[in-house]
């Protein structure tokens, strides 16, 4: 038997790689891959070449804190089940459902304490949405939203989706989501956005259309134009996107000049200060696993793909994203 790993080798171009199936040493264990999820804005990024080489992929995580640089392993959503124990592991591990922060690989070595084993009721394909969950509940906290406020989301994405179904949650006045995707619109409808529209659908709105509460997901800096437009007076803004490198000239000069629009980055490595003294990580991953049990993820699945044919997911992701929304890589 030998493990097969996704390499990105040089931007824009991905390859499986395979390896003798390692062997864990006494405080490890095996966890033989059975699920895990492209995160399709982050790791296109990684794709195309559009990061900052020599800074750490994700410093928060043990298997990602290597600087970045290219052939790079990614990927942090695998599901799997513990098929072998070293011998100082209690072997109550044996045969668990297991979630870990991991680049995609059919089987990985991990300590114990960097696994989170499923909790009732959570079934793999459910359990390989928990980071993008993590990070909706991450930017749903960022936000703040108060009864009866107007809200936005600008992107329509696997996060996007994720936050509109959260926010439907909340007694809001409105819920609107722009995304120029027609399928990813009704995606959006069908997981509780009030209304939707592209981002050319809206002409200049007056304060009492404009948000109060915009989330910029969309990926793409231009999307940050979309949700300045979509806002208004003293409204907040938070971005949850991450650029990479890619540049796009923004639009300060209008309304937002005048307006005293709030902007506030939302990235999930953290927990913003201001919830520091009743949460911690810990917590927010509970409510995390909590929410999964509670929206339903299935609809987002629009590919699943064995992990030989993986680098065939990122081509199609790269020059047809219109076509996927989430893609599940399957291992036999």
């Amino acid at each position: 038997m030998v493990r097969q790993s996704l390499q990105f080798t040089t931007p824009h171009r991905a390859e499986i790689v395979e390896e003798p199936l390692p062997t864990p040493a006494a405080g490890q264990v095996l966890v033989a891959t059975m699920i895990s999820a492209i995160s399709a804005g982050t790791e296109l990024l990684f794709y195309r070449g559009q990061l900052p080489i020599g800074v750490p992929v994700d410093s928060t995580i043990a298997s990602l804190s290597a600087p970045l640089h290219y052939p790079l392993r990614y990927g942090y959503a695998c599901t799997g089940r513990v098929m072998a124990c070293g011998t100082a592991v209690d072997t109550s591990w044996q045969d668990r459902l297991v979630f870990a922060f991991h680049p995609h690989t059919s089987h990985f070595l991990a300590q114990p304490s960097d696994l989170l084993p499923l909790p009732e009721g959570i079934i793999p394909e459910q359990a390989a949405f928990l980071p993008n969950m993590e990070t909706a509940v991450n930017l749903v906290m960022d936000g703040r939203p108060v009864i009866g406020e107007r809200v936005a989301v600008v992107g329509a994405g696997v996060v996007g989706l994720l936050v509109t179904a959260l926010l439907a949650r909340f007694p809001l006045a409105d819920l609107r989501v722009v995304e120029p995707l027609a399928a990813r619109r009704r995606l959006a409808e069908q997981i509780g956005a009030i209304r939707t529209a592209a981002p050319d659908d809206f002409g200049s709105l007056n304060d009492a259309e404009a948000a109060d509460l915009t989330f910029e997901l969309s990926g793409t800096p231009a999307g940050l134009d979309t949700a300045i437009a979509l806002t208004g007076f003293a409204g907040r803004i938070v971005i949850g996107s991450w650029y990479g490198e890619k540049r796009v000239a923004i639009d300060l000069g209008g309304r937002f000049h005048r307006s005293r629009i709030q902007l506030v980055s939302s990235q999930v490595s953290t927990l913003a200060p201001m919830w520091s003294g009743r949460w911690d990580k810990a917590r927010r991953l509970n409510v995390a696993w909590e929410m999964l049990k509670t929206v339903e993820t299935a609809p987002l699945v629009t590919h699943r793909i064995p992990i030989a044919a993986a680098p065939s997911a990122y081509m199609l992701l790269d020059s047809a994203p219109q076509d996927a929304v989430q893609i599940l890589l399957t291992y036999d």
